[in-house]
């Protein structure tokens, strides 16, 4: 019994990472699957790594205070590393936003299935875009990688570096912004040319509706360069994994 006990213990603190750890992953987290699915792919994941994770606690020996603090403390680093995932990932959501309202498309908004809330229809095209190639990429073992090397630094029991989280929480977040940047700052600077040329037919031809010529240009110009600039999406993938590999306390 006592032994059963122990394997149960040991069992829900890895269950408690995963869950939370997937939870607020953006592939996860969102309504693109169903929660039975999703629930079902947890529990796998907990019982295979449940069965291969280090422990370095002998949980027959602990009080039930004691295990307590250790499943909030698993609980946390789940959530931690799932904050960097999205923090990264939300590089893909502000290029498309910046892009988005380039175009101006700002005011066209759907409901997004990868977050459950409204965005604009680029931004979501965009991050779609993104999920695929994250797949193609084998993204989804990577998760499974960062979650093995994890048990490794961190076994299932022993108590997180919270100065390592709140660290890789911050440099997510610096992350995020440049690497949006980066991958909106083509576009941009084409619309920021569109702009100064339009400026200058304003200029020569005062009588000319620019506003309206502007529009149609824009949008067409946007897409043009949508697709000029698609492959770089792939690229920016391979360098999430390399983020993710760095900024998560492994």
């Amino acid at each position: 019994m006592e032994l059963m006990i122990t394997k149960l213990l040991g069992f829900i603190l890895v269950l408690t990472r995963v869950s939370a750890f997937f939870l607020v992953t953006p592939l996860f987290s969102g309504d693109i699957l169903p929660a039975r699915i999703k629930a079902a792919i947890i529990l796998l994941i907990s019982i295979f790594f449940a069965s291969v994770a280090p422990s370095l606690i002998d949980f027959s020996q602990i009080s039930e205070l004691e295990a307590f603090f250790l499943i909030c403390s698993e609980m946390i680093y789940g959530l931690a590393m799932g904050l960097i995932t999205i923090l990264i990932y939300s590089a893909v959501k502000v290029a498309g936003q910046m892009i988005e309202r380039e175009m101006g498309l700002a005011m066209s908004e759907i409901l997004d299935p990868i977050t459950g809330e409204s965005a604009e229809s680029l931004s979501i095209l965009i991050d779609m875009l993104f999920i695929l190639f994250f797949l193609s990429a084998n993204g989804h073992q990577m998760l499974l990688l960062i979650l093995s090397k994890s048990y490794q630094v961190f076994p299932a029991g022993e108590v997180t570096s919270v100065l390592a989280l709140v660290e890789g929480i911050i440099k997510a977040g610096s992350v995020m912004l440049i690497a949006g940047l980066r991958l909106a700052a083509p576009m941009l600077c084409v619309f920021l040319v569109l702009l100064v040329v339009l400026a200058v037919f304003s200029r020569l031809m005062p009588d000319m509706d620019i506003l309206f010529i502007s529009m149609p240009l824009r949008v067409g110009m946007g897409l043009l360069m949508l697709g000029i600039f698609l492959p770089f999406i792939n690229q920016f993938v391979s360098e999430f994994a390399d983020w993710m590999g760095k900024l998560i306390p492994l």
